[in-house]
């Protein structure tokens, strides 16, 4: 179960992060988005304490959607010490998610 965590702003969220943290940009709307919640979740048991998941949905920060220019849904952004180092999109299976992660932490 995602944990729910506010912050007063996202560079916050992000400069206050003691491990690396994956963004994920989605939409309630978005279909493959419902899948990558149960991915992300299979995800955040397997590297516990690696990686910190974190999901922004793009309707009600649209700032955020812009600023990290994402154009299709879901957008993962994997950010380390607080700029963005990596970008996936589109909807994966948690096994490769795991692979291509580990492999830059």
């Amino acid at each position: 179960m995602a944990i729910k965590k506010q912050f007063s702003s996202f560079n916050e969220l992000l400069s206050s992060a003691e491990t690396p943290v994956l963004v994920d940009f989605y939409a309630t709307w978005c279909g493959p988005c419902q899948m990558m919640a149960q991915v992300l979740e299979q995800v955040k048991d397997q590297l516990a304490g690696r990686v910190q998941i974190v999901k922004i949905d793009t309707d009600k920060y649209p700032h955020l959607a812009s600023q990290y220019m994402i154009q299709g849904l879901p957008t993962l952004i994997l950010f380390k010490n607080g700029e963005p180092m990596e970008r996936i999109e589109g909807a994966m299976q948690a096994p490769q998610l795991v692979q291509h992660l580990n492999s830059l932490l």
